[in-house]
Formats: C-alpha cells, structure tokens, sequence
C-alpha cells in the first residue's frame, strides 16, 4: 500500500512537472508593421536594412523559447507582400504603392526565415482598417481609397471600409483568399477591429448602407452589424479551407464578449466596451459555430483588475463550448512604469498569468504584445521566458479536427563522433514533414518523449542531419528523431545506440 501511495504522488509530481512547461503549447509574439511599432523600425529602410531586422527579431524569439510569430501584413487596406489588388505598404517603404528596393517579396521571406528556425507564421489582417490617420493619406493613386470611395467612411481621425456593403465582404474574402493560395501561411489571423471602437458622442455613419441593404426591416441596426461580420467570418473561413484545408484560422478579440450586468452568460466584468455591442463581433458565435480555429483574446490586464480581471476572465473564455483551440493574449508591453496600474511594476504578473494558464486544460498557450517590448527585458520579462517559464522547446499543439495524421518516421538514424560535437543523420520521412523533432537523453536508453526537457532542436525537414554542440566529453547520450507534419501530427521515432562522446586525438 505504500508502494502504491508513493507511485500515485510520483505520478502527481510528473503531471505537475510537465504543466509547468508542456511539450505542446503555442508560444506567440505579435510583430506589428502599422506605425513601425516593431518592424521595421522605420519607413524606406533597404531591403538588406528590412532583411537583417527581421532576421535579428526571430533570433532573439527563438532564444526566448517562441514557436510562433503572427506578423501584421496588411495594417491597413495594404501590403506587405506582391500583389496586384493591394498597394505596396507606406510602413515598408515610406509610400504607399512604392515597391521595395532592391525588390524582393517580404512575405515570402519572412515565411521561410520563420519556417527555418522552425516556428509557425501567421499573417496578421487588418480587415477593415483603411487609413491610420486622416493626416497621412495615401499617396498612391491605384489605392483602393481612391478607386471605390464609396465603400468608406471617415470615423473621427480614421477611415474605414463599410462592413455592411456586400462588395467589401467580398473584397475582403478575395484578398485573403490570394494570400493562402500564394504563400505558405500557416494562419491567417485578425485581431480585435471590426467595426471601430466607438467614438462617444459620434456614430459610425452607416444609416445609408443600413437602409440599402437590410432586408428586413423588424432587423435592428446593432443585430445587421453583427450579421454583417459574421457574414464574413463564415466566408473567409469556407474560403480558407477551400483553397488550403490546413491553414488554421484565428481571432484575437477584445478581452470581454459582454459584461453580465447585460446578458447573464457575459463574464463578470465591466468592461466601458464589448466585443458583442461595439464591435458588433459575436465571438462566441463563431466558436460554437466551428468558424474560427482558435480565439486569442487579448486579456491585457492585471490579475486583480478592478473592472476586467485576468483572473475572472480567463475562466470565463474556458467555458465555452468550443472544439478550437483557447490561446490567452498578454499584454507584455504594459509591464513597468508606463503601466496605468501598479500591477504592471510587479515582475511575476506576466509569468503568473502563463503559470495560471497552464493549470487549465482548455489554454493551450499564449501570445504576447509586442515583439520590441521583450528587448528592453522591463522588470526582467525576458529572461522568465529563457530561464523558466519557456526554457524548454515546445511543439505546437495539434488541431485534429484539419488533419490527425502523422507523417511517416524518419529511418536509419545514425550518430557519430565529430570534431565539434555529436553528428546525427538519418534518412528523411515523407513529403509531408515539415520538421523534424530531434530529443535527447542522459545515458544508455531512450526516456520519456513527453518531457519537454529531452527536446534539443525542431529542425526544418529539408536538412535531415544535425550536430549537436553541447554536448560533455566521456558523457553518454541516446537520441531519437521523429517527423511532424505542418500541423505537428508527430510519428513514431526512430532511435540509435547510445554513444559516448569522445575526441579523436590529433596524429
């Protein structure tokens, strides 16, 4: 009876171990493009300039431990990549239309700089945003501010698309459509805007749209809004899967979908807007209705929050009936002294928000805004990713409901001696690999796969052989390799005879 109490808390403190760092969970960094908030750092760099950036940014997030960046390539009704239905992005090049020089395709690079460091692009959209600042119009004449101004309005110092004129729900879905056809996204991600935030006092002035294309006139104008982007949430959704069955679909909505003093199925909080009733985007409709494949809401407050608390709302999101996936969106670029709330000068906010995460079954990761804030390292956020709380390498979790079929293992693994290390190789899987997960063990057998801690390197399929460096002479090693696919559906592994590292001596 002993024996057995002791094995039931080995086998708690093993569960304990792992939810303090999975092996699956999405870790994400936002890199915005509008304004230059992250990159590039400004307008009418090079394209070296733009290039080595960029290359610097994903560096410095896979030593901090992410596998995924969500990259904004149309910050407003623009491009971050060739097209002809967009104009070339002002944020790029420092006017809109102008191409880079020398000319290169952003999005393609950046796709293969991320996919080689083996961490998943999503291409972030703004939908409906057309101009930033009414102070900065676009100087392109082929922009489409100026070839269909009657699918626009002005809402105070920004202009928008008009959600309600079915030729926008179309544009819309065409230009995403031309992206997942064209490129390798892993994702096509929106954030929070969809209707803009309201303007107190100031209406968005769709009466006219309203009145021409509602056909139902018991429709009150709030319940057209919200069919009017669900419309186009159901549309691009069928679009995507039709064109690419795998390339996931994302939301990162505002933190509250309505405050229960409303609707009693609304969380308990009191939040000045909501998803549902100014923004007019019923989130959870779209879970329930299986549009989306995963919801990121941005819960950009403290813990503790008076009005919208981290620690209600988060409960409130895992409750939904939702077969997706549930990520948490932080707001990392409020840590320090800038904070409106002194929450934010607490080093362990951010870390305890991903440890309470992690004691979720439904929170399958996280993302963070924004790229340029983990720089500073403010109150040591940095360094909890690298030296705790992401040490440890972690594979995107699966979504079985687009694919749960996993690639064929890689064979004939075999390990030597090199001059600089242990010199893996083995012979590649099949032509749906996409990378291959390389784990490593102390001493003479293969240990647990499941311990996020034997993950050395998720290395690119199209190198199938690895060198590991770090690695201590008259030591013994075991490793073994397995393959996953786009949707890290993982095959079994193959493994080699342990292999003791020693340096053949100089003749």
């Amino acid at each position: 009876m002993k024996g057995f109490f002791v094995s039931i808390v080995f086998s708690l403190l093993v569960v304990a171990l792992y939810a303090q760092s999975p092996k699956r969970e999405l870790r994400a960094v936002w890199i915005a493009t509008v304004k230059n908030i992250d990159w590039p750092t400004e307008p009418g760099l090079s394209t070296k300039q733009q290039k080595d950036e960029y290359r610097k940014i994903l560096d410095f997030h896979q030593q901090n431990g992410f596998n995924a960046v969500i990259v904004q390539v149309r910050p407003s009704s623009d491009a971050f990549y060739i097209s002809d239905k967009v104009s070339w992005s002002r944020y790029l090049t420092g006017e809109s239309g102008l191409a880079p020089d020398p000319y290169y395709d952003p999005l393609t690079y950046m796709i293969d700089e991320a996919h080689d460091r083996g961490m998943e692009f999503h291409a972030w959209f703004n939908p409906y945003r057309i101009v930033v600042d009414t102070l900065y119009l676009p100087e392109d004449s082929t922009h489409i501010f100026y070839q269909k101004p009657d699918w626009f309005h002005q809402y105070g110092n920004r202009i928008y698309f008009d959600p309600g004129i079915p030729e926008v729900m179309e544009h819309v879905t065409e230009v995403i459509k031309d992206v997942t056809t064209r490129y390798d996204v892993d994702a096509i991600h929106f954030d929070d805007y969809f209707y803009p935030y309201r303007i107190w006092g100031e209406e968005f002035p769709d009466s006219l749209t309203y009145s021409l294309y509602n056909q139902d006139s018991t429709i009150i104008k709030d319940d057209w809004r919200r069919e009017n982007v669900n419309t186009v949430i159901k549309m691009l959704n069928d679009t995507i899967k039709s064109v690419k069955p795998w390339v996931k679909f994302g939301i990162s909505p505002f933190s509250v979908w309505r405050n229960q003093s409303v609707d009693p199925k609304g969380s308990d909080s009191q939040a000045g807007q909501t998803n549902y009733d100014d923004l007019f985007a019923d989130v959870v409709k779209w879970m329930e209705e299986g549009w989306i494949d995963y919801v990121l809401p941005q819960l950009y407050f403290p813990m503790d929050h008076k009005l919208v608390p981290y620690r209600k709302l988060l409960p409130w999101w895992e409750n939904i009936d939702f077969k997706g996936h549930l990520y948490i969106g932080h707001g990392t670029y409020r840590i320090g002294p800038v904070g409106r709330d002194s929450a934010w000068w607490n080093p362990s906010e951010i870390p305890d928000q991903i440890r309470l995460n992690r004691n979720s079954a439904k929170v399958k990761g996280s993302s963070h805004y924004s790229s340029k804030w983990f720089f500073d390292n403010t109150l040591g956020i940095t360094d909890s990713l690298r030296t705790d709380l992401y040490k440890n390498k972690a594979l995107v979790p699966t979504m079985p409901w687009l694919d749960n079929e996993a690639p064929v293992a890689p064979d004939s693994l075999t390990v030597r001696n090199d001059k600089t290390g242990i010199y893996l190789n083995w012979a590649p899987s099949d032509s749906t690999a996409m990378y291959y997960v390389i784990y490593r063990f102390k001493g003479k057998e293969v240990g647990d796969l499941e311990n996020s801690a034997n993950i050395l390197e998720i290395k690119r399929a199209s190198s199938p052989f690895f060198i590991d460096k770090n690695v201590l002479k008259r030591k013994k090693y075991t490793y073994a390799v397995t393959a996953v696919d786009r949707l890290y559906n993982e095959s079994e592994m193959i493994t080699a005879p342990y292999i003791k590292r020693t340096l053949k001596k100089k003749k």
